[in-house]
Formats: C-alpha cells, sequence, structure tokens
C-alpha cells in the first residue's frame, strides 16, 4: 500500500521563548516498508540539526536552538510504500507462560514481575486458560477480547492510563488499549512493544485524522507481529510506524520544552493521510 501522510505540529506562545532541545520522532521506519520521500521543515530554523538511531532502530532527529521565539512550528510530509508481512511460518511454539532468564535479550520487553498488576495478570491468564494455553490462539483472543470489551474514543492529550485502569473501566484510546494489550502479553512472558504512526484508513468521531497505536509481540522463529486491539485486526500494510519502544514514553513524536516566566503555550496539528492499495 501507498501512503502519502502530511503531519502539521504548530505551538504557539504568549511570549517570546528560548527553547530547549528538542528530539522529533517522525521519521517512519523502514521494517516492512520503501520510503521513497520525507521532508521535515522547523520554523524557526533550529541552529543545529541531526539525524540519529536510537538503541530501538527508530530515526530521531535532535534539534538545538538560539534566540527568542513566540512559535514553533514542524511539517512533516513522506511517501512510503508499505508492504505486507510475509506469511509467517515458524516452529512450533512453547506453551504459556513462557520463561526468560535474567540476561534474555528481550528483557526491555518485559518487565519484572513487581511491575504486574494482579488484575491483568488474572484476566490475561483466563484468556490463555480458554486458548488452551496456545500463544497464537491466545493473541488472537486478547485481540478480539479488548476490542469487544472497550469503548474506544479519542483523547488527543495525555499519557496512557494504566493498564488495570483500563481494564476496569473498559474504556480508553487506542494508546491505553495498547498498554492493556501489552502488560497481558507481558504477564505471560510474551516480549510485547509499543509503537506509534498512522493507519490508513480510519473513521474517527470527529472525522480528524489522528496519529495511532498499536502493540507488536515477539514471536521465536517468526519476529515481530502487530496486532490493533482497537479495531480487532491483525496489523498488514495498512499501518506505518514512526517508532516502536518498549512503552509509550519513548515514543512521543515531539519531545522538547521551552524557557519562559509566566509563559502560555497552545497546540494545534493536523494529519492529512493519502492511501493507494
Amino acid at each position: 500500500m501507498r501512503f502519502m501522510v502530511w503531519h502539521e505540529t504548530h505551538y504557539r506562545y504568549s511570549a517570546p521563548v528560548a527553547f530547549a532541545e528538542h528530539i522529533l520522532r517522525l521519521t517512519p521506519r523502514e521494517d516492512n516498508a520503501i520510503l521513497n520521500v520525507h521532508r521535515l521543515i522547523i520554523d524557526p530554523a533550529p541552529r543545529v540539526r541531526q539525524d540519529l538511531t536510537d538503541r530501538y532502530g527508530n530515526t530521531l532527529t535532535q534539534l538545538d536552538f538560539e534566540g527568542l521565539s513566540c512559535h514553533l512550528r514542524i511539517d512533516s510530509y513522506f511517501e512510503l510504500d508499505k508492504l505486507a508481512p510475509a506469511a509467517s511460518s515458524h516452529p512450533p511454539l512453547p506453551r504459556l507462560p513462557w520463561h526468560h532468564g535474567a540476561k534474555d535479550a528481550m528483557a526491555d520487553y518485559l518487565p519484572p514481575p513487581q511491575d504486574q498488576d494482579e488484575s491483568v495478570r488474572t484476566f490475561a491468564a483466563g484468556l490463555a486458560s480458554e486458548s488452551g494455553w496456545d500463544a497464537p490462539s491466545f493473541l488472537a483472543r486478547l485481540n478480539q477480547t479488548l476490542f469487544t470489551r472497550t469503548n474506544r474514543h479519542i483523547r488527543p492529550e495525555g499519557a496512557a492510563q494504566t493498564p488495570a485502569y483500563t481494564l476496569a473501566a473498559a474504556k480508553g484510546a487506542c494508546r491505553d488499549i495498547t498498554t492493556l494489550f501489552i502488560a497481558a502479553c507481558r504477564s505471560l512472558g510474551i516480549p510485547s512493544r509499543f509503537l506509534s504512526g498512522y493507519q490508513a484508513h480510519a473513521e474517527t468521531p470527529d472525522g480528524r485524522r489522528h496519529l495511532h497505536a498499536w502493540p507488536e509481540v515477539f514471536l521465536p522463529g517468526a519476529g515481530w507481529q502487530g496486532f490493533d486491539p482497537t479495531h480487532g485486526l491483525p496489523v498488514t500494510d495498512g499501518h506505518v510506524a514512526l517508532c516502536a519502544a518498549p512503552d509509550q514514553a519513548a515514543t512521543m513524536p515531539v519531545e522538547g520544552g521551552f524557557f519562559g516566566d509566566g509563559v502560555t503555550s497552545t497546540l494545534n496539528y493536523e494529519v492529512r493521510i493519502v492511501s493507494e492499495p
């Protein structure tokens, strides 16, 4: 599928401010994708701009500014061809739960047991039991269960809710449902990560397009596999990832700050997506 995406972000300040260092995560990942065009325009122009790669394989754009400004505008445009994942064939997977050593290569995607909520563990174990403790069956059931039992809505601002809250309230935005999916998988030893990006087709109550979030799990012999519990579907060629990391905090598209006593700020953004088969 071919994507053309315009993502415009505009901050306005009540008085001139100085900017701290900014990190942008607006360059698409090239997992099963071919990036043909990418333009990133920043106003005011930074004094220093450099692209880096973080430990998770994401391209980061680091910005350093000088002087004062009453606004910051970041416009991203790209054209990309997303390929459907190849049909996966992997050796039989062990029954759940999976156990890992302290120095496992997937340790970043498997937080310690003391960070896991008992209600989420119980929820995940129930679905796993219904699935015969078979990992692929559990993942499909979890994906569909979160889709059918959760009241989904748009929440433009704020960090993801805790998995326990989303489970109990049965409502949340895509990042909340993603975080719950990840926590349920990790409670059974399945390495999982958070992805932020765009989806080809989405009907939203406000008629606008927004960033989207979904989870991936690591299956031995098959690699990272994507699910979209917000829509109850597996991820194929209709999703483009900007960033993948163990949690939402490390996937924020714009990260930075400003200096100015008593200054207030407003944020406006617009996302436009054109996709073709």
